[in-house]
């Protein structure tokens, strides 16, 4: 079955990036010249999803705008000839048919994913995680929806990460497969290293089956008094087995100082725009190191 709906969480309060998430949500934040939710939103339609609801709370109205009609921007960049920004700002409007509701509460990510039920219905969905920017030639969700059309399960984007972070994210119990696809039987959010299953963490996108939202409605708090996601998949990981894929793009984590740093950097190097300039002072800044 083709997945058609996707969720993106980005309710998240973005305390790791203050005082520059204080007035604009992490997700506006900018690589280069697009804000971080834009690329997700992107990576989504590029993988065939056509409606997409994104999951905000109080003081992130400036997304919905960022994917409204400006008309008095487009209206004077129209006067003035401006096409080529124009073609940057009017397709945006466009993009997909997008939808947002508000977690009024920040209880976790399993409580944000619980909250698109309604909207999901009863068909499986991706989910893209809104600190997650992953760039590549293949969108990263695309990878995943092809392995639940070949597997029939539940899938999560997989990479693996050092023990430093192992137990601040996911640790899954896998089995190869074969190529970029494993098997996974359990799982369990924020481990000890005593604890850990590998170093195999799920990083940022997912395509779930809508028996999530049942045992999102079952089980207990978990890791930092809220509801995780994770746990709920744990459940499904046990039972039926869930797929895992070692995506093929670039993953920069948003909600991390570096790693925004790390996503100008890169991208800026491959921007027609700016690569030639960014080069060229990156040769003279480390000349001086």
């Amino acid at each position: 079955m083709k997945i058609k709906k996707a969720i993106i969480p980005a309710a998240g309060l973005g305390t790791r990036v203050l005082p520059a998430s204080k007035a604009c949500p992490k997700e506006m934040l900018p690589i280069v010249d697009k804000p971080a939710i834009q690329y997700i939103v992107e990576e989504a339609v590029k993988a065939g999803i056509t409606d997409v609801l994104i999951i905000t709370n109080r003081g992130k109205g400036i997304i919905e705008d960022h994917f409204d009609h400006s008309f008095e921007l487009e209206t004077m960049l129209k006067a003035r000839g401006k096409t080529e920004a124009l073609a940057q700002v009017e397709p945006l409007a466009h993009l997909a048919n997008i939808y947002f509701i508000r977690q009024k509460e920040t209880r976790g990510l399993g409580d944000a994913v619980l909250r698109a039920k309604e909207f999901v219905g009863d068909e499986p969905f991706a989910v893209l995680y809104g600190d997650d920017v992953i760039i590549g030639e293949i969108p990263a969700i695309g990878e995943l929806c092809e392995a639940y059309e070949r597997y029939g399960k539940s899938v999560v984007g997989i990479k693996e990460v050092s023990d430093e972070y192992i137990v601040k994210y996911s640790s899954m119990k896998t089995e190869h497969i074969d190529g970029q696809f494993y098997s996974i039987t359990d799982m369990i959010e924020k481990p000890s290293l005593e604890t850990k299953f590998s170093n195999f963490s799920i990083l940022g996108r997912c395509v779930l089956e809508p028996e999530i939202f049942n045992i999102l409605s079952e089980i207990p708090l978990g890791a930092g008094g809220e509801l995780q996601l994770t746990d709920a998949m744990a459940v499904i990981a046990r039972t039926k087995g869930i797929t895992g894929v070692d995506f093929s793009g670039t993953r920069y984590d948003m909600g991390n100082k570096f790693g925004i740093l790390k996503a100008n950097i890169e991208v800026g190097l491959t921007h027609p725009e700016t690569k030639d300039e960014l080069r060229e002072y990156i040769k003279e800044i480390a000349s001086k190191l």
